[in-house]
């Protein structure tokens, strides 16, 4: 039966919608190709040097061949994770200029971030490098944007700019911060011959000004749209989030409820943009006489994070690499069933008891992909070729 609607109508909704589909394409690319590291560790600039790698990896297989057993784990994320602590123990490496470093004075930090610059550019990295450097605050910004010229000056030195590499903006208080920190990495690209668009950074979101801003609105989205293009994730700050909302140091943690608030901001602001998240990180250390009850804590935060669409966590000490991927993997493993029998199904037009749809392949394929990259699933295991894979995850399936 024809319709009765002319041409007319169909082109008028077109004319008066092309500037929003232009706006919704660009500002909602949706996932991002390539891989999302599953930890940041952060690591003190005085304490970074060419080795930090190899000392970490085997101070955390140290602690997991001596402690391991008493987690209880399955045999193979045993030695899933033994694997991954001798062949990449760090996925991303942040260099900290801010608060694991402090305030030594102009000379001293100058110095360090020279060495850490050409340290960086001889060591053996993680696939995701970078440095946090001190935030556009008034009372630091001139000292971050100092460090942040030196040390890529002397990684520059003898090379290009490595692959994976990211820095991180800290303490954003107003959105203004986000727009010149583009304008520094502009100008940083120009002097140092780089391809535009080459330094990205990562927000760090531990203010309450960067869920809320001084007019009521939700920051998130304003954070990512003065970032023009160049902000690949935003990670949230446990402590310095929750010290500024007065919540007593004791009940400060990752899974505090002023935190879900947060982090929900963060995911809804975010969604479809291409930024991706990142949850924060817990202070009980495993160590001394504490390690299993630290590690038993850690897996509890880290799978929590994953079971709430956080994919990505920070970690401070070696002896949290173990439980990091241990809770990875097995987060993976015990989705991997479910997941590759109903992308197969769907991508098979099967009729099954589920009716899946699209967004939710989407979600499926991300998930088995995610799963790859970190090395918790393996490709024997999956329902399709890799290219396929990657093309259902970006909705071109």
């Amino acid at each position: 039966m024809p319709g009765r609607l002319t041409e007319e109508t169909f082109a008028a909704a077109d004319a008066r919608l092309s500037e929003v589909d232009a706006r919704v394409a660009a500002r909602y690319p949706g996932e991002p190709a390539g891989r999302q590291p599953v930890h940041t560790v952060y690591v003190p600039a005085h304490r970074y040097g060419p080795s930090l790698l190899t000392d970490w990896g085997k101070q955390a297989s140290e602690i997991f061949a001596e402690r391991g057993d008493e987690l209880g784990l399955d045999p193979g994320i045993v030695s899933r994770v033994r694997r991954k602590l001798a062949e990449e123990p760090i996925e991303d490496l942040r260099i900290d200029f801010e608060d694991g470093y402090g305030r030594p004075g102009d000379e001293a930090e100058d110095t360090m971030a020279v060495a850490c610059g050409r340290a960086l550019a001889s060591a053996v990295r993680p696939p995701f490098a970078g440095i946090r450097f001190k935030s556009f605050e008034q009372a630091t910004r001139r000292r971050g944007i100092r460090t942040l010229d030196l040390f890529l000056g002397a990684l520059l030195e003898d090379g290009s700019l490595p692959d994976g590499f990211v820095v991180t903006l800290p303490k954003v208080t107003a959105v203004e911060q986000v727009s010149v920190a583009v304008d520094v990495l502009a100008a940083l690209e120009q002097v140092y011959d780089l391809v535009e668009g080459a330094l990205r950074f990562e927000v760090q979101v531990e203010t309450p000004q960067s869920i809320v801003d001084a007019s009521g609105t939700v920051a998130v989205p304003l954070i990512i749209e003065a970032a023009q293009g160049r902000c690949s994730g935003l990670h949230y700050g446990t402590y310095d989030y929750s010290a500024g909302l007065g919540i007593a140091a004791e009940y400060q943690s990752m899974d505090h409820p002023a935190a879900d608030f947060a982090k929900a901001l963060m995911q809804v602001g975010a969604a479809g943009t291409g930024v991706r998240l990142s949850d924060g990180s817990t202070n009980r250390l495993p160590v001394g006489g504490a390690v299993l009850e630290g590690w038993r804590e850690h897996l509890r935060l880290v799978r929590r994070s994953l079971e709430r669409g956080f994919y990505q966590g920070w970690d401070l000490h070696p002896h949290q690499l173990p439980t990091r991927f241990a809770a990875t993997y097995t987060f993976f493993r015990d989705g991997l069933p479910a997941a590759a029998e109903r992308l197969h199904d769907y991508a098979a037009e099967a009729e099954t008891g589920v009716l899946d749809e699209p967004a939710t392949a989407q979600a499926l394929a991300t998930f088995l992909c995610r799963g790859l990259d970190c090395g918790a699933l393996d490709e024997g295991e999956m329902p399709m070729e890799r290219e396929r894979l990657d093309a259902y995850a970006r909705r071109a399936g």
